[in-house]
């Protein structure tokens, strides 16, 4: 379970910034990443409040600039094309302008943009073979970019139907508010967070519905109108104390959740998602997906969970604990300022910590536990429950790459 403190101080994939004990970036060389990249996992981030992160100051770099505004260019090129209208990336990250909601269709092309160049960065300046990774996951956006990173679509293929929908994502996004939903004391009853989701809806005065489960104890919900304050009424008339709704008060376009549908928007979107090219390839390295919690892409069925990104919420929670129990020794987070990831991964980190650092029975009995997951050894793996594998969290190295872009010159 995600200390409820630290996902109270979070109200959601927004927060500005992130401390974390995570590895500094100067601790990892470029031969030991090298050594590290076939037991490492690429994790890419998606929309947020702001976006720009360290990209300015990598699109100024002599040796960096150059791919990053290859990118930039591409994605400017795409945008002005699909919105009809001059978008120029370039120009905007070296002005230091973050994008706001009525450019989501910006955003979209500037973030998956520099993933891509972050990716060609540590292959042509550093060697580092992002396909020799073992896995790749992403929340939301980020997932999106991950397809095209690991050569299942490219890039104007599978983000062209992305910022054509984005208008219409912009206008629902006017009457839709985030909420976390979380427990302080157990696992939350998500069944019944359900539950209470549609009996609000059906009130006919707005849909909400869960966008993302971020952890056992928390989850996101994205609600029109007054619908969010209906569901924290509800949540303190029914549930124990100690579940908390926190209002975030920031506008989101409602992807991942069935507001989506009153514009048509998955339907649309399936029919663009039809004649696109590509698609007919197996990711590489392994992708796993934040629609199904696990690594279920094939040849043939990218669309399908393309189609489902569109209106299903995104199993966080279970990614991570898929990529735990993978056994990786190292995450890599791709594109700028990532968040949402990094935070989700050091507060699960802390807490494990704090157990493992406990002076009672249970805490030694965790300790042990800790040491036949963390040197994996997979006679005793394999009869232990999966949950154990979350023990490894404090054991696994993080770098955010666009610092240890900077670090490395």
């Amino acid at each position: 379970m995600i200390d409820a403190d630290a996902a109270e101080s979070t109200p959601g994939p927004s927060q500005s910034s992130i401390q974390t004990s995570s590895t500094k970036q100067s601790e990892i060389t470029r031969s030991r990443l090298s050594e590290l990249i076939p037991g490492s996992g690429f994790a890419f981030r998606g929309f947020d409040q702001t976006n720009l992160g360290k990209t300015p100051i990598l699109l100024g770099h002599s040796v960096y600039g150059p791919f990053i505004e290859k990118h930039l260019t591409e994605g400017s090129k795409l945008a002005s094309e699909v919105l009809n209208r001059k978008v120029d990336l370039v120009r905007r990250v070296r002005e230091r302008r973050e994008t706001t909601l009525e450019e989501y269709g910006e955003a979209i092309a500037m973030i998956v943009a520099v993933e891509l160049a972050h990716i060609e960065i540590l292959r042509t300046v550093f060697q580092v073979e992002f396909s020799k990774s073992q896995l790749a996951f992403g929340y939301s956006l980020g997932e999106i970019g991950a397809l095209i990173a690991t050569g299942v679509y490219d890039f104007e293929a599978l983000l062209t139907p992305l910022i054509a929908l984005s208008e219409d994502l912009v206008e629902l996004a006017h009457d839709t508010r985030m909420a976390i939903v979380f427990s302080r004391r157990a696992s939350l009853d998500v069944e019944s967070i359900k539950r209470l989701c549609l009996e609000v809806t059906m009130r006919g005065q707005g849909t909400i519905a869960i966008s993302s489960y971020l952890s056992p104890n928390t989850v996101l919900v994205l609600g029109q109108q007054g619908s969010v304050n209906e569901l924290r009424k509800l949540v303190r008339d029914r549930f124990p104390k100690g579940t908390i709704v926190k209002e975030h008060q920031h506008l989101w376009p409602p992807i991942h959740t069935p507001i989506t549908r009153q514009k048509s928007i998955p339907d649309r979107a399936a029919v663009i998602l039809e004649r696109m090219a590509g698609g007919l390839t197996i990711p590489n390295p392994l992708l796993v997906s934040c629609v199904t919690g696990g690594s279920h892409y094939t040849d043939i069925n990218s669309r399908e969970l393309l189609n489902r990104w569109v209106d299903e919420p995104q199993r966080l929670w279970d990614v991570i604990d898929c990529v735990i129990s993978s056994g990786v020794e190292l995450i890599v987070h791709v594109g700028p300022h990532p968040n949402l990831i990094p935070a989700t991964l050091e507060r699960l980190k802390q807490n494990v910590q704090q157990q493992l650092d406990s002076k009672t029975w249970t805490g030694m009995g965790l300790r042990a536990v800790s040491q036949i997951v963390r040197r994996r050894r997979p006679w005793l793996s394999q009869i232990l429950t999966s949950q154990t594998n979350l023990l490894r969290a404090p054991f696994i190295q993080e770098i955010i790459l666009e610092d240890w872009l900077l670090a490395q010159m």
